[in-house]
């Protein structure tokens, strides 16, 4: 499966955005999806996990109640819509997909997409 990540941009804290994930190829509805973000000069971080049915998800405890994943299966396509954006969310985000269970973990996800700017100005 190929990824294809969107949405990232500037926008100033407090505001909102939703990245798009739209993935190609076979099966979506198979995968468990997650995103992930990297800084600068720092390690590639879980922020949210979907399983493939949309019924499971998961996120990083700091973007609890902030950050939003879900699924479009008949669309081949996962969303992050992210509020109340802090400085501290600005990183590369990157969707991922894996078969089985959606995980933490970035090491077990076997598919990733190319990564969208997302800059959250004080």
């Amino acid at each position: 499966v190929q990824l294809q990540a969107s949405g990232g941009g500037l926008v100033q804290a407090g505001g909102s955005l939703t990245l798009s994930c739209a993935a190609s190829g076979r099966s979506f509805s198979s995968y468990a999806m997650g995103w992930f973000r990297q800084a600068p000069e720092k390690e590639r971080e879980f922020v949210a996990a979907i399983g493939w049915s949309g019924g499971t998800t998961s996120y990083t405890d700091s973007v609890k109640g902030r950050f939003t994943i879900s699924r479009d299966n008949a669309k081949n396509t996962v969303y992050l819509r992210m509020s109340s954006l802090e400085p501290a969310d600005t990183a590369v985000y990157y969707c991922a997909a894996r078969v089985g269970a959606a995980l933490r973990d970035k090491q077990r996800y076997d598919y990733w997409g190319q990564g969208t700017q997302v800059t959250v100005s004080s």
